[in-house]
């Protein structure tokens, strides 16, 4: 049997209406790498964790994540014009959850390296982008945010924090 007539054969799938918490169970099987963005802001070091980062392109270098429109952290790191992705290990559940946290110092007792566009890394993470804003576009609900990457490196050899079924593993 060729190839097209596999595919004229199978029925369709199902389409019923797409709902906001339908939609969030079906990305719950898709595991994602946990970040902590960070941007070095007029009032001191700001940051969040966010799960919805990747790369673009290698040339240019290119990365980029989603921030929903009501964070109260992304008006500070947009407003910085640049920021670094700290990527978190496995054993940085705690660190994920702390830059999560509202009404909290997100950056007490965290060990930080300066990047060359001057945001903060998270000196205990696997690796970093260090990024200038490039362009922001409105995605429904959240912002997605393009960065041009300056600077990478690799930190530290370990296992990646990764977010799947509605809670962390390390990968």
């Amino acid at each position: 049997m060729a190839r097209s007539d596999l595919a004229r054969s199978a029925p369709p799938l199902p389409t019923p209406p797409v709902d906001p918490r339908s939609l969030r169970t079906v990305y719950r099987s898709l595991a994602t790498g946990v970040t902590v963005v960070a941007a070095d802001s007029d009032t001191g070091p700001a940051g969040v964790a966010v799960n919805s980062f990747t790369s673009v392109s290698l040339e240019p270098p290119l990365a980029l994540f989603c921030i929903s429109r009501t964070s109260r952290t992304w008006p500070a790191i947009e407003a910085a014009g640049r920021f670094a992705v700290s990527f978190l290990t496995g054993e940085q559940e705690h660190v994920a959850r702390r830059f999560c946290a509202s009404g909290v110092d997100r950056f007490a007792g965290q060990h930080l390296v300066t990047a060359v566009t001057g945001a903060p890394i998270l000196a205990t993470a696997a690796g970093y982008v260090d990024c200038l804003l490039a362009r922001v576009v409105e995605g429904g609900d959240h912002h997605v945010v393009l960065g041009r990457v300056v600077a990478a490196g690799v930190l530290h050899e370990a296992r990646p924090l990764v977010f799947a079924h509605g809670d962390y593993h390390s990968g």
